[in-house]
């Protein structure tokens, strides 16, 4: 074999090992980022999920405040005070 074609079957053989090594790190890097993103959704729901359940309570609270209060409509009294037929 001629130096020539020594060197380009060395030249092509480091080619293709840099290009599978690259290949190989690229998908670690990728599947990495796939999987952050998984943990990222899991979190997001976590915090709904606590937000839905605080606001459930927050509303049951609520319920239990209102049956031992009697609401009344602000703005209605107000405009039956401000009326001209007293």
């Amino acid at each position: 074999m001629s130096r020539a074609s020594k060197l380009t079957l060395a030249g092509t053989s480091l080619f293709a090992v840099g290009t599978v090594i690259m290949v190989h790190f690229q998908q670690k890097m990728e599947k990495e980022a796939m999987h952050q993103g998984v943990v990222r959704d899991m979190e997001q729901q976590r915090i709904k999920k606590e937000r839905q359940l605080d606001f459930e309570m927050q509303k049951a609270l609520e319920e239990e405040y209102k049956k031992g209060q009697t609401v009344r409509d602000s703005t209605s009294e107000a405009q039956v005070n401000q009326s001209p037929n007293r």
